[in-house]
């Protein structure tokens, strides 16, 4: 085999081998990427879960107050009118 054929068929082999390499790292990193999402969507429901649970209570605490309020001041309405 000539010095030109050697040369050839090296560099074939090694750009054959980097590849093939190359093709199997990438789809490591895409299977590393769609896990990486698939975890990142189940954090982002669990928060949104959260957030909902958070918001029910701040509605369920706002009425509460209102009806607080509304009971001070129907009881400070009905002071001041026994007063007078």
């Amino acid at each position: 085999m000539s010095t030109a054929s050697k040369v050839v068929l090296g560099l074939s082999v090694v750009l054959t081998v980097g590849t093939v390499a190359g093709v199997h790292l990438k789809q490591n990193w895409d299977r590393q990427r769609l896990r990486e999402g698939v975890l990142r969507d189940l954090e982002r429901v669990e928060r949104k879960r959260e957030n909902q649970r958070a918001l029910e209570e701040q509605i369920r605490l706002t009425r509460e107050l209102v009806t607080y309020r509304e009971q001070q001041e129907a009881a400070e309405t009905d002071s001041s009118t026994q007063r007078s």
